[in-house]
Formats: C-alpha cells, sequence, structure tokens
C-alpha cells in the first residue's frame, strides 16, 4: 500500500540511499524511445549500383552475391577435373578412412578396458 507523504501523484519518485544520510535524492532514469527517420536512397545516379547517397541497390548486391556463387560452382566445378584436384580429393578420403579406422580402433580399445 502506498504511503502518502503529501506530494502530488504524477511527481516522479526520488529514491535516498539510507545508508547515506548526506546524498541527495536521486531522480528516477526516464527511458525514451527513439524512432529513426527512413532514409531516403533516391535512384541510382550511375552505373556503379550505388544511390546518391552511397547506398549499394538490391540489384547491384544481388549481382554480386550471384558472381561469386557461378564462380564458387565453377572453380569447384574445374579443380575436381584436374589431375591435382582428383589427387586432392583422393588424399582427403584416404585420410577420413584412416581417422575412422583410428577411432573404430579406440572405441574397440575402451570397449576392451571396460570388460576388465
Amino acid at each position: 500500500m502506498p504511503i502518502d507523504d503529501g506530494s502530488p501523484a504524477d511527481a516522479p519518485e526520488t529514491f535516498i540511499d539510507p545508508d547515506d544520510a548526506a546524498a541527495e535524492p536521486v531522480e528516477p532514469v526516464i527511458e525514451a524511445t527513439v524512432v529513426l527517420a527512413p532514409v531516403e536512397t533516391g535512384a541510382p545516379t550511375t552505373e556503379s549500383g550505388y544511390t546518391a547517397a552511397g547506398v549499394p541497390t538490391f540489384e547491384m548486391v544481388r549481382e554480386k552475391i550471384e558472381t561469386r556463387f557461378g564462380t564458387s560452382i565453377g572453380s569447384t566445378e574445374l579443380a575436381s577435373e584436374t589431375p591435382e584436384g582428383r589427387r586432392v580429393e583422393e588424399q582427403f578420403e584416404a585420410r577420413r578412412q584412416a581417422a575412422a579406422d583410428k577411432l573404430a580402433q579406440i572405441r574397440e580399445s575402451m570397449k576392451a578396458d571396460g570388460q576388465d
């Protein structure tokens, strides 16, 4: 139940640290909401893919992503067709198989230790 100290009902509460008798009352923090206005990007002024405000257009960003993705796919396909690429794939597969064999060996040794 609130205590009526005679102050107006809409006045903010003040807080005093009970351990510090000389302390000044502290006003509560009032939070504010900031609303940002939308930025006008305008139409591109040049063929560079940027607006007058320096913001990249969606078309430019989409094209850049598609180009990088295509380059990545193409590089992978080309690499797998070369002798060096096939050799790397074979080495990777040999290492993967060796790791799987070692893991199976470790699991078997742990089972054998647990049965003692």
